[in-house]
């Protein structure tokens, strides 16, 4: 059984508490439903033949809600420790800007992803095999992952993320507002553990 982590978040620049805090409770959502799920599954696993309907649906509904709570844990984390900035001479920014030319041109694109219609996450994940970035938009928590990357960055542009607080048009202000709060030190780390 999983448990809901808890994050000591900062007061967050334009990010409103009431919405940060219906966000974690929508995590805890994930966190109880893939607890829920495993235990039906389990159950059902005991007579597969009779039960494969209901084993195969729930079997594909796994990874949905475990990628929705392992993405929240990574999108909450990253405001944990009050915000720093990216620090030029780090290994993450050396080689964003080595992949993209700038940090700059890689936060246009990513923002850019972010906009996107659409429900989901931007995530940057980081292949260490090939030495390269990726910027990937991910919908439905399971659909667009590329196996085996960690993720360095992820921004949640589902609704429920930005709407109760900037509106169905204020996707971009919210992606803003996610920017300004990062503790980049957090990617820094997360970049540093995925080149080993």
């Amino acid at each position: 059984m999983y448990s809901a982590k808890t994050f000591s978040l900062p007061e967050l620049r334009g990010l409103s508490s009431e919405s940060v805090e219906a966000h974690l409770g929508l995590y805890a959502g994930y966190v109880k439903n893939f607890n829920a799920l495993s235990e039906m599954q389990a159950t059902l696993m005991k007579d597969p033949s009779t039960n494969t309907t209901s084993l195969a649906e729930i079997t594909r509904r796994l990874p949905f809600e475990f990628n929705g709570v392992r993405l929240h844990e990574l999108y909450f984390s990253q405001w944990e420790g009050g915000t720093t900035p990216l620090r030029t001479d780090s290994p993450l920014s050396l080689a964003l800007a080595k992949h993209y030319g700038s940090t700059e041109d890689w936060q246009k694109q990513f923002r850019a992803v972010g906009a996107m219609r659409g429900i989901g996450w931007a995530l940057l994940v980081y292949d260490s095999e090939a030495d390269a970035f990726h910027t990937i938009f991910v919908e439905q928590h399971h659909q667009g992952h590329f196996a085996t990357l960690p993720v360095i960055l992820a921004l949640d542009v589902w609704e429920h993320a930005y709407v109760a607080q900037y509106g169905t048009t204020g996707r971009g202000a919210y992606i803003d507002a996610c920017f300004t709060n990062y503790n980049w030190s957090v990617m820094e780390r997360r970049f540093e553990a995925a080149r080993i």
